[in-house]
């Protein structure tokens, strides 16, 4: 069972409201959801829309044609009738304009009646969420009593839990023991930094917003050097002020996580959609030649794991971090009923200012800290700095997973890609003769890539750029160029249904 529902409306009129509650309902009653989130840089009016898709199995995309629209205004209604199955059942904010305050809760009540859950589902949702509950469950009742059951959906034994990028990069950084996060708000990494603040009493952590980005890089690696296991976020923008100080961490060598979630570009593009084009930047930001590590999950689960991996590695080879994402990961929502593989524990050891004396500069240093500009010790320290990141590329090749295979494993059909949009391509090859390479680890790339390639005669790239970074890379690593390529590049991510036809037209 797999149905869409899409919820559209003027900004700050409710429509995210309306997903939270079904999306609860929904995984109390035992299904899957994935939530889309399509909104504008405006604050009021304008057009946003929300995809909510429902699943008796699995899901992580949304799809193209709804079967049930929700529409707060008559521009809904417009813009997305062409965009609904034959049968698809309208709903408008119109016939509950009385309910005032609780219009949402009231929409929501005809969502749950033509769905066929219990009214005894969303009630208690309603008396989780609103203190004052009893005028609100009053409004759900008027919304259910005026639908049909529809779909007739019958509970589910699934145990769902539901989590956004940014909630889960979030509890990536607490269960690695997260001493402080330094950051300037950029959408779509802001969601991340409001999730730490939270709780950073709590969990004894120091969560700051600095003036800019290029304070926060260097607050960030300040605080590190203190002895604080730290990171700081941002999106493309942001990430570009911060070469110099990435530059800095390379030299001085002091362990430095960077959240980097992308957004469309150059300048300020479209600030509030999504785009896999900063994949350059974070294997390239900064002068010079030096370590880092990319990491690039492609769900909440991944990120919390990835997160973890991230900032253990900074740690144990003081190096820099970068964990990529970007907004359609950041901010969908995924259930699901998996839990998070635990990263290994390893002993990191760092010198602590105050136990002994440390010097870090932005220059080439002999062993005791001191400035020098000998060619031979320049070279010693550039051969260390390279034989640092061969030792940990070893290790990462031996203690964590780099690529994830997905679909029929002996298939010749070799689908590639990574990030955000490993979910849309999951769902596509459901009953395809296909597999999926996921890339989890762009910097190192796995040696494993280069041998599923050669095992396989149709091999297609799928990303959300117009120039196919991964592929790029893959060809820079392996030599070898992949023809087919399934590029989008307008902001807006696959759509399972879209991705599926076109996988099928290339086999």
């Amino acid at each position: 069972m797999s149905l869409t529902i899409l919820i559209g409306g003027k900004a700050g009129q409710g429509i995210n409201k309306v997903s939270e509650i079904m999306s609860n309902v929904l995984g109390n009653f035992g299904y899957y959801t994935f939530n889309y989130r399509d909104y504008q840089s405006l604050i009021r009016g304008g057009h946003n829309f929300n995809a909510l898709c429902i699943s008796s199995t699995p899901i992580e995309s949304h799809e193209s044609k709804a079967g049930i629209l929700v529409a707060f205004d008559e521009r809904t209604i417009k813009t997305h009738k062409k965009y609904l199955i034959d049968g698809a059942v309208t709903i408008t904010a119109e016939d509950f304009k009385d309910e005032g305050r609780n219009l949402n809760i009231a929409l929501a009540g005809c969502l749950t009646k033509i769905l066929g859950i219990p009214f005894i589902e969303l009630k208690k949702e309603v008396k989780h969420q609103l203190k004052d509950s009893a005028k609100a469950i009053i409004s759900a009742e008027k919304g259910f009593e005026s639908q049909k059951d529809i779909y007739k959906l019958k509970k589910l034994n699934n145990k769902i839990s539901r989590l956004s990028g940014s909630k889960a990069v979030a509890i990536g950084s607490k269960n690695s023991g997260l001493g402080s996060y330094i950051a300037y708000p950029m959408t779509p990494a802001t969601g991340a930094l409001h999730e730490l603040a939270a709780e950073q009493l709590k969990q004894n952590r120091i969560v700051y917003q600095a003036e800019n980005e290029i304070s926060a890089a260097t607050m960030a690696l300040g605080c590190s050097f203190a002895g604080k296991k730290t990171m700081t976020g941002t999106s493309g923008g942001g990430f570009d002020l911060m070469g110099e100080t990435l530059s800095m961490q390379g030299i001085a060598e002091i362990p430095l996580t960077v959240y980097l979630a992308s957004r469309v570009g150059p300048g300020s593009g479209v600030p509030t959609y999504s785009a896999q084009s900063d994949l350059d930047i974070a294997l390239r930001n900064g002068h010079g030649e030096f370590p880092r590590f990319v990491l690039a999950p492609g769900n909440p689960i991944e990120c919390i794991e990835k997160t973890s991996e991230a900032l253990f590695l900074a740690e144990k080879f003081r190096t820099l971090s970068v964990l990529l994402s970007d907004k359609h990961l950041a901010e969908s929502e995924f259930s699901s009923t998996a839990s998070p593989v635990k990263t290994p524990k390893f002993e990191v050891k760092r010198k602590i200012p105050g136990t002994s004396i440390i010097k870090a500069s932005s220059y080439e240093a002999d062993k005791f800290g001191n400035v020098t500009e000998s060619a031979s010790l320049t070279e010693q320290n550039v051969n260390k700095r390279t034989k640092k990141y061969e030792d940990a590329k070893k290790f990462i090749q031996k203690n964590f997973e780099m690529i994830k295979i997905h679909g029929k494993k002996n298939s010749k059909n070799l689908i590639i890609g990574w990030g955000s949009t490993s979910g849309a391509i999951k769902d596509a090859i459901k009953g395809l003769d296909a597999k999926f390479l996921q890339v989890l680890y762009c910097k190192p790339l796995s040696p494993q890539i280069k041998k599923e390639i050669k095992k396989a005669t149709n091999i297609i790239l799928v990303e959300c750029n117009v120039t196919g970074q991964l592929g790029r890379l893959i060809r820079e690593k392996t030599g070898i160029k992949i023809e087919n390529r399934l590029l989008k590049y307008n902001g807006r991510p696959f759509r399972s249904d879209e991705l599926k036809k076109y996988i099928e037209e290339i086999l």
